[in-house]
């Protein structure tokens, strides 16, 4: 794997970490002042719009397992299954753009249920 698919990779498997950890500032450091974020909640978001949203203020998850993870030159791929902290687990896709050593871009895709 070249430096770069590495160095993507671990950011990637860090953003996941900081997220439970509730390290907005982490995350914060990884995204391009331009990033956008989609969902089938969320169409096309920008950057303040995604941590109002996506990062509240009470802890929703427990875990991320990640199950598969591919990084092809800017783009990358993460399947993942998350542990809420009612016990309650669930499985989604992501897929990212890089610009340049920061993520410009998230497309998530909800998976079902797996509790």
């Amino acid at each position: 794997m070249s430096d770069q698919k590495e160095s993507r990779a671990r950011m990637l498997r860090n953003l996941y970490a900081a997220y439970i950890d509730r390290r907005k500032d982490i995350v914060g450091a990884m995204l391009s002042e331009s990033f956008t974020f989609s969902s089938p909640q969320d169409d096309h978001i920008d950057r303040a719009s995604y941590f109002e949203r996506c990062w509240p203020n009470e802890p929703a998850l427990n875990a991320f397992d990640i199950e598969f993870l591919a990084v092809d030159g800017d783009e990358a791929v993460v399947r993942y299954r998350a542990e809420m902290v009612d016990g309650k687990a669930f499985r989604n896709m992501e897929s990212f753009r890089f610009d340049g050593e920061k993520i410009a871009s998230v497309d998530v895709y909800f998976g079902r249920n797996t509790a």
